[in-house]
Parts: structure tokens; C-alpha cells; sequence
């Protein structure tokens, strides 16, 4: 018999049941649509963290203060208070690997007041130009603020989208006076649309200004711990004069290290943020940093660093990971069902022999060999599968574009998994309907005949 007398032949077969033949195909279609959903749905995830990361600079480097030693053990991360602005000459000056180098004074909680309108950004952010070249980031209305404007603490500052459509009303700012914590700003520029990061947060929520300008007017001085002083200080945040609570020379205390200077605290920064040359010059530009950062701190050998530096790069790779692991796991539950189909439509094509018993005894006593009969039940059980896989395909891709328009989630359709998935479910025909084929084949004709 030819392959197209075969497949002739298996439709009209199968369409003398079509009800039984649908609920046949109807696990392979959950089972290649769950497919197709999760991947879709996993791609797409994994895309837009990507588009984030490479947002913020897949070579961008972030220097935190470390943990200081306090009696009992050490603070956390981060509470140090061991980075300076001579810290980001020094990167700059020395480190080859390294293109911009952007000092960040980080605050939040405040007020950003226009006329009768009231708004807390997510952020607020003092740092210098070099952070928008890192972050990518482009200036759509206006300009950005100036060195000499950092110099003399200037009160300026450039906001994201969020902050024109909520406190602005969509209307440009540029040249508008705003108050934050009762400090007088000039609205500078406007940053263009970023949307929110892979946490979900609105980066265009976010006011930026000169780092001295927030440092010295806005948060005053930080309260914390000093690398190289084992004293505190408190001071009052936003206080600005001598006698009110800012201790522009602090006194030194009785147990000061004597090998450590106290550095006035005024002088310290948050955070470092660098860019790398390029991506392939992260961990090069990683290990000059490091160099640096512990000469510039006087650092003896053996002494654990008083900072660390994170790199985005290693941060997307562990998160692509977790989330290929996500991926995998959810596709895993998706074969499941994806093989209880494939159960299903052996089930079925048993229950076709034995119905179909005296047909097979008829075909072959009029000559058809144990191979026709082994490739026409096997070519049933493709057709069944091939068609179920269409229609989970297209089922899957719509239930993923349905998940996109209900909840927002990104989605990314892949033609070589929409291939792969329909391949997958005709190798489910062959495996599965291979047994009951082969059970149709080793019939005897004579017996055939008498079955009832």
C-alpha cells in the first residue's frame, strides 16, 4: 500500500469515531499547550530581565560600604560608612578598565512639592553626570547638571515620568522651582521613560540632583559607623549651620585605632558606581578596584576589604539561571501531562484493535502483509497526535497572549518551540501507538476472522 493510501485510509478510519478521536487528542493538546504557555511565558521573563539589566549596564560595577566590626561581631552590609570622593579620583585616575565612575548619595521618604501638588518619589538620588552615561540613561527635555553645579551644591535636579505625570500633570518642569525637605530646587531636565526593573519597581519614579547638593542640604550628615574610628556620632538630618547638631570635627575618641584617621562624615558617599570599558573588562576593571580601594584605604595584607563590589553581570547570570531553573521545572510539569496524553491515545488505539479485530483478519486474508497493518495503526496514532499538537500550539500561544493582555506579564513567542513542540508530539504517536500497532500486526487471520 502506498503512504498515501495509508493516510487515506487511516482518516477514514478515525473519522467513523470523530467524538472518540477528539477526546482522544484533547490530552496532547493540554499537554503540548501547557508547553508552549510556560515557555512562552519563561522566555519572555527571561527576555525583559535581560532588557533591565542591560539598562542599568551589563558591565556596571556597584562599590558598597562594608560591614564595620562592633564589639560581638560585625554589622551588616552595607552600614559602613568607608567610601569617599577621593575613592572616585582615585578609580578614575588609576583603574585603565574603567570608563565612568559615578559617586551615589541615596535617599527616600522625602517630599517633592510643586504649588498645591504633593509627591514622595521612590527615590532620590545625588550623584554626577557619569551616572547617566552608565545607566544608559537619556535626558529627553532639558539638560542635566554640570560639574560647577555639583562644586557648589547647586540646588538643581532632573526627574523621571512619574514624577511629571504625578506632580506636573503631564506638563513640562523644565525651569519650574520645586521644595524637597523645604529646600528650593530648579527643575533641570527630564529623564526619558525607563518602566520598572525586573523587581517590578518604577525607576521613572525618581528625582536626581548633584551628589554634594543632597549630601550637605537633604540628608545632612550620615549617622553610622566609620571604617577607621570605632566612635559614632549622631547627627540631625538636613541641619546645615555648626550648633545644630552637625559635628563638622568631630572629636576623637579615647579608644581610636591608632594606625586609622577619623574622616570627617560629611565627606562620605553611599555607594560607587562604575562602568567598565566593556563587558568582556568587568572582572579586569573588578580587580583594579579592588587594588585601589585598599591602597586609598590603607588596607594591610590579610585585613578584609571595608567594601564590596557587585557585578551586575555575575547578578543576571545566577538570575538567569534561577529562572532557566523555573523554566525547566514548570516544563517538566507540562510533560507530565504531556505523557499522560500520550498514555491516553495508546489506550485508545488499543481499544481500536479490539474493536477492529475481524478488519484486520479481513485485510490480511485478501493479502495485506503485518506491515501494512503495523504502519496503518501507527500512522492513526500520528495523525492523531500531529493534530492535537496544531491545536495545543495554537491553544498555548493563545492562552500566553491572554496571560499578557490580563496580567501584564511579558511573553515571547519562538517559532523553534512551536516546531520542536509539534515534533515532540508526533514522536508521542510513534512511541505510544507503537505497541498497539505492533499488537494488530502479530494477529493471526484465521482467528481474526472468528472473533465476535
Amino acid at each position: 500500500m502506498t503512504i498515501s493510501g495509508t493516510i487515506t485510509g487511516s482518516i477514514r478510519a478515525l473519522s467513523r469515531n470523530p467524538t472518540r478521536a477528539l477526546l482522544t487528542m484533547l490530552g496532547i493538546v493540554i499537554g503540548i499547550g501547557a508547553v508552549i504557555t510556560m515557555m512562552e511565558i519563561g522566555q519572555g521573563a527571561d527576555a525583559a530581565m535581560k532588557q533591565n539589566m542591560e539598562s542599568m549596564g551589563v558591565n556596571t560595577l556597584v562599590i558598597m560600604p562594608g560591614a564595620p566590626r562592633v564589639p560581638g561581631g560585625k554589622r551588616e552590609q552595607g552600614s559602613a560608612m568607608s567610601l569617599q570622593p577621593e575613592d572616585c579620583n582615585a578609580i578614575r585616575q588609576e583603574c585603565t578598565n574603567v570608563s565612568f565612575v559615578a559617586p551615589i548619595v541615596n535617599s527616600s521618604g522625602l517630599q517633592f512639592i510643586f504649588g498645591n501638588q504633593n509627591w514622595t518619589p521612590r527615590q532620590v538620588i545625588g550623584t554626577n553626570d557619569d551616572y547617566f552615561r552608565i545607566r544608559d540613561w537619556e535626558i529627553s527635555e532639558g539638560r542635566s547638571f554640570t560639574q560647577r553645579e555639583i562644586d557648589r551644591r547647586e540646588c538643581v535636579c532632573v526627574v523621571g515620568q512619574t514624577i511629571v505625570k504625578e506632580v506636573f500633570g503631564g506638563s513640562s518642569p523644565v525651569d519650574s522651582t520645586v521644595r524637597i525637605k523645604n529646600v528650593n530646587f530648579k527643575v533641570i531636565g527630564v529623564l526619558e521613560k525607563k518602566g520598572a526593573n525586573m523587581m517590578g519597581m518604577d525607576e521613572d519614579d525618581v528625582v536626581i540632583a548633584p551628589w554634594t547638593t543632597i549630601r550637605q542640604r537633604i540628608t545632612g550628615l550620615k549617622t553610622g559607623t566609620a571604617t577607621n574610628t570605632k566612635s559614632t556620632a549622631t547627627t540631625t538630618p538636613g541641619s546645615v549651620y555648626p550648633g545644630e547638631g552637625v559635628a563638622y570635627y568631630p572629636e576623637q575618641a579615647e579608644n581610636l585605632s591608632t594606625d586609622t584617621l577619623l574622616i570627617p562624615k560629611f565627606t562620605q558617599i553611599d555607594q560607587i558606581m562604575v562602568s567598565a570599558v566593556s563587558p568582556d573588562k568587568v572582572d579586569a576593571a573588578s580587580a583594579e578596584i579592588t587594588a585601589v580601594l585598599r591602597s586609598a584605604h590603607n588596607l594591610p595584607e590579610g585585613k578584609d576589604n571595608d567594601f564590596h563590589i557587585r557585578n551586575s553581570a555575575a547578578f543576571m547570570e545566577a538570575f538567569s539561571e534561577t529562572t532557566t531553573q523555573m523554566g525547566n521545572l514548570l516544563l517538566a510539569v507540562a510533560l507530565i501531562s504531556l505523557i499522560v496524553g500520550g498514555v491516553g491515545i495508546m489506550n485508545i488505539m488499543l481499544v481500536s484493535v479490539t474493536e477492529r479485530t475481524r478488519e484486520i483478519g479481513l485485510r490480511m486474508a485478501v493479502g495485506a502483509s503485518s506491515r501494512d497493518i503495523l504502519t496503518q495503526f501507527l500512522v492513526e496514532s500520528m495523525i492523531l497526535c500531529a493534530i492535537g499538537g496544531i491545536i495545543g500550539i495554537i491553544g498555548g500561544h493563545g492562552a500566553a497572549l491572554i496571560v499578557h493582555s490580563w496580567k501584564g506579564w511579558p511573553v515571547l513567542a519562538n517559532g523553534g518551540i512551536m516546531a520542536g513542540a509539534f515534533l515532540v508530539s508526533t514522536i508521542v504517536g510513534v512511541v505510544f501507538g507503537f505497541y498497539p500497532a505492533w499488537k494488530a500486526s502479530r494477529l493471526d487471520p484465521i482467528e481474526a476472522l472468528r472473533y465476535e
